[in-house]
């Protein structure tokens, strides 16, 4: 699994990926892009796995990093990215911004 961090974006430029990196599951790759596109959402982050739905979130702050580790949790244990019950995501599905077809 993949989590993209937009490196234009405020926590991005400030090392937010370094955050992320110490407080993922081992299985989670983290990795810098320099833009998403969701300038409107700062700060921009994306799970992607192979063959699952992936999902892009915006408006992240640090306060999010617990319900980011849930997530990435979650999406692993998914077989196909989706849930039943978006409730499981708590905050974050507030912050979704896409979700695209695996």
């Amino acid at each position: 699994m993949r989590l993209y961090v937009c490196t234009l974006c405020q926590l991005g430029r400030e090392g937010f990926a370094d955050t992320l990196r110490a407080a993922m599951p081992a299985d989670v790759e983290v990795l810098e892009i320099e833009c998403m596109s969701g300038c409107t959402r700062d700060q921009t982050i994306a799970f992607r796995a192979d063959g699952k739905t992936a999902y892009l979130f915006g408006d992240i702050t640090a306060a999010d990093l617990l319900e980011l580790e849930n997530f990435a949790r979650l999406y692993a244990a998914s077989p196909d990215g989706n849930f039943a019950d978006a409730r499981v995501l708590g905050n974050l599905r507030t912050k979704a911004i896409a979700r695209i077809p695996g």
